[in-house]
Protein backbone atom coordinates (compact mmCIF):
# COMPACT_ATOMS: atom_id res chain seq x y z
CA UNK A 1 0.00 0.00 0.00
CA UNK A 2 1.35 3.56 -0.91
CA UNK A 3 1.37 6.09 1.77
CA UNK A 4 -0.64 9.03 1.91
CA UNK A 5 0.36 12.84 2.62
CA UNK A 6 -2.43 14.37 3.79
CA UNK A 7 -3.01 18.23 4.70
CA UNK A 8 -5.95 18.78 6.99
CA UNK A 9 -7.39 22.21 7.21
CA UNK A 10 -10.41 24.20 8.58
CA UNK A 11 -11.60 27.55 10.27
CA UNK A 12 -10.32 27.93 13.79
CA UNK A 13 -12.93 25.70 16.15
CA UNK A 14 -14.02 23.50 13.79
CA UNK A 15 -12.71 20.27 14.87
CA UNK A 16 -9.77 19.44 12.49
CA UNK A 17 -7.25 19.01 15.22
CA UNK A 18 -9.96 16.53 16.91
CA UNK A 19 -9.99 14.69 14.15
CA UNK A 20 -6.20 14.87 13.49
CA UNK A 21 -5.87 13.23 17.12
CA UNK A 22 -8.31 10.83 17.09
CA UNK A 23 -7.06 9.12 13.71
CA UNK A 24 -3.20 9.19 15.22
CA UNK A 25 -4.29 7.53 18.24
CA UNK A 26 -6.61 4.85 16.34
CA UNK A 27 -4.07 3.99 13.41
CA UNK A 28 -0.20 2.97 13.95
CA UNK A 29 -0.16 3.53 10.30
CA UNK A 30 -0.66 6.86 10.40
CA UNK A 31 1.63 9.79 12.37
CA UNK A 32 1.33 14.03 12.33
CA UNK A 33 4.07 15.83 10.71
CA UNK A 34 6.38 17.54 12.75
CA UNK A 35 7.05 21.47 11.96
CA UNK A 36 10.42 23.43 12.60
CA UNK A 37 10.60 26.46 14.32
CA UNK A 38 12.70 28.84 15.37
CA UNK A 39 10.95 29.93 18.59
CA UNK A 40 12.38 28.75 22.06
CA UNK A 41 10.86 25.18 23.36
CA UNK A 42 8.03 26.03 25.94
CA UNK A 43 8.03 24.12 29.16
CA UNK A 44 7.09 20.47 28.48
CA UNK A 45 8.02 20.58 25.04
CA UNK A 46 10.56 18.30 23.44
CA UNK A 47 12.71 18.72 20.12
CA UNK A 48 11.22 16.15 17.56
CA UNK A 49 7.62 15.41 19.16
CA UNK A 50 6.08 18.76 19.24
CA UNK A 51 8.27 21.09 17.26
CA UNK A 52 12.15 20.43 15.70
CA UNK A 53 13.27 23.34 17.78
CA UNK A 54 16.39 25.34 15.21
CA UNK A 55 18.37 28.44 15.03
CA UNK A 56 17.75 30.92 12.55
CA UNK A 57 20.64 29.61 10.84
CA UNK A 58 19.83 26.29 10.79
CA UNK A 59 16.55 27.15 9.48
CA UNK A 60 17.83 29.51 7.16
CA UNK A 61 20.45 26.49 5.79
CA UNK A 62 17.75 24.37 5.36
CA UNK A 63 15.29 26.75 3.55
CA UNK A 64 18.36 27.53 0.95
CA UNK A 65 18.48 23.65 0.86
CA UNK A 66 15.15 23.57 0.19
CA UNK A 67 14.07 21.35 2.66
CA UNK A 68 10.25 22.72 3.39
CA UNK A 69 7.42 22.09 1.85
CA UNK A 70 6.10 25.06 3.13
CA UNK A 71 7.08 28.06 5.47
CA UNK A 72 6.07 31.27 7.12
CA UNK A 73 6.83 33.65 10.07
CA UNK A 74 4.77 34.79 12.51
CA UNK A 75 5.82 37.36 15.29
CA UNK A 76 9.67 36.94 14.26
CA UNK A 77 9.47 32.93 14.75
CA UNK A 78 9.93 31.09 11.48
CA UNK A 79 7.90 27.70 10.97
CA UNK A 80 7.78 25.38 8.34
CA UNK A 81 6.85 21.93 7.17
CA UNK A 82 10.71 19.92 6.92
CA UNK A 83 10.51 18.03 3.30
CA UNK A 84 13.07 15.53 4.61
CA UNK A 85 11.07 14.48 7.41
CA UNK A 86 8.01 13.85 5.29
CA UNK A 87 9.81 12.03 2.42
CA UNK A 88 11.37 9.64 5.14
CA UNK A 89 8.44 9.09 6.91
CA UNK A 90 6.10 8.66 3.93
CA UNK A 91 8.10 5.51 3.13
CA UNK A 92 6.59 3.20 5.75
CA UNK A 93 3.66 5.41 7.53
CA UNK A 94 1.10 7.90 5.50
CA UNK A 95 1.35 11.69 7.21
CA UNK A 96 -1.29 14.46 8.42
CA UNK A 97 -0.38 18.26 8.31
CA UNK A 98 -2.74 20.03 10.40
CA UNK A 99 -2.36 23.07 8.55
CA UNK A 100 -3.60 26.89 7.16
CA UNK A 101 -5.00 26.91 4.36
CA UNK A 102 -1.77 28.63 2.60
CA UNK A 103 0.20 26.73 3.96
CA UNK A 104 -1.92 23.64 2.24
CA UNK A 105 -1.94 25.20 -1.03
CA UNK A 106 1.96 25.48 -0.88
CA UNK A 107 2.31 21.95 0.26
CA UNK A 108 0.41 20.87 -2.91
CA UNK A 109 2.33 22.82 -5.50
CA UNK A 110 5.42 21.47 -3.83
CA UNK A 111 3.88 17.65 -3.48
CA UNK A 112 1.53 17.15 -5.91
CA UNK A 113 -0.02 13.91 -4.43
CA UNK A 114 -1.27 15.58 -1.36
CA UNK A 115 -4.61 14.86 -0.47
CA UNK A 116 -6.04 18.17 0.38
CA UNK A 117 -8.76 17.84 3.24
CA UNK A 118 -11.10 20.80 4.19
CA UNK A 119 -13.07 20.02 7.54
CA UNK A 120 -15.86 22.98 7.39
CA UNK A 121 -18.83 23.91 9.95
CA UNK A 122 -22.39 22.97 9.32
CA UNK A 123 -22.94 26.98 9.83
CA UNK A 124 -21.19 29.57 10.35
CA UNK A 125 -23.34 30.31 13.54
CA UNK A 126 -21.97 26.58 14.61
CA UNK A 127 -18.91 27.81 14.47
CA UNK A 128 -19.33 30.37 16.35
CA UNK A 129 -21.11 28.71 19.04
CA UNK A 130 -18.06 26.15 19.41
CA UNK A 131 -15.69 28.91 19.63
CA UNK A 132 -17.66 30.71 22.18
CA UNK A 133 -17.94 27.18 24.14
CA UNK A 134 -14.05 26.77 23.95
CA UNK A 135 -14.15 29.69 26.77
CA UNK A 136 -9.91 30.06 25.39
CA UNK A 137 -10.32 33.37 23.40
CA UNK A 138 -11.60 36.80 24.04
CA UNK A 139 -14.48 38.30 22.31
CA UNK A 140 -12.06 40.07 20.11
CA UNK A 141 -9.85 37.19 19.32
CA UNK A 142 -13.09 35.04 18.34
CA UNK A 143 -14.04 38.22 15.99
CA UNK A 144 -10.42 37.97 14.37
CA UNK A 145 -11.17 33.88 13.64
CA UNK A 146 -14.87 34.38 12.34
CA UNK A 147 -13.32 37.15 10.26
CA UNK A 148 -11.05 34.94 8.43
CA UNK A 149 -13.74 32.20 8.01
CA UNK A 150 -15.02 33.62 4.62
CA UNK A 151 -11.17 33.42 3.08
CA UNK A 152 -10.96 30.08 3.91
CA UNK A 153 -14.06 28.75 2.89
CA UNK A 154 -13.47 30.62 -0.32
CA UNK A 155 -11.07 28.55 -0.85
CA UNK A 156 -12.61 24.84 -0.64
CA UNK A 157 -12.86 24.63 -4.61
CA UNK A 158 -8.88 24.16 -4.69
CA UNK A 159 -9.32 21.25 -2.14
CA UNK A 160 -9.87 17.66 -2.97
CA UNK A 161 -11.83 16.77 -0.48
CA UNK A 162 -14.62 19.08 1.77
CA UNK A 163 -15.66 17.08 4.65
CA UNK A 164 -18.94 19.31 7.11
CA UNK A 165 -17.95 18.42 10.64
CA UNK A 166 -21.75 18.05 12.10
CA UNK A 167 -20.86 14.71 13.18
CA UNK A 168 -17.73 14.19 14.64
CA UNK A 169 -17.43 10.48 14.18
CA UNK A 170 -18.50 10.41 10.67
CA UNK A 171 -15.99 13.56 9.84
CA UNK A 172 -13.42 11.23 11.50
CA UNK A 173 -14.97 8.08 9.41
CA UNK A 174 -14.90 9.78 6.12
CA UNK A 175 -11.49 10.99 7.07
CA UNK A 176 -9.98 7.49 7.78
CA UNK A 177 -11.44 6.50 4.51
CA UNK A 178 -9.71 8.99 2.62
CA UNK A 179 -6.77 7.68 4.01
CA UNK A 180 -7.77 3.75 3.32
CA UNK A 181 -8.60 4.60 -0.68
CA UNK A 182 -11.93 4.19 -0.11
CA UNK A 183 -13.69 7.49 0.08
CA UNK A 184 -15.05 8.79 -3.38
CA UNK A 185 -15.68 12.28 -4.17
Amino acid sequence: MKHLLMAVSGPSGVGKGTIVKTLIGRRADVVESVSCTTRAPRSGETHGKEYFFLTKEEFTTRLENDDFLEYDEHFGNYYGTPKSFVEETLKTKSVILEIDVVGALRVKEKFPETALVMIVPPSVEELENRLKGRGSETEAEIENRLARLSFELAQQDKYDYVIVNDDLERAIGEVEAILDGAYRK
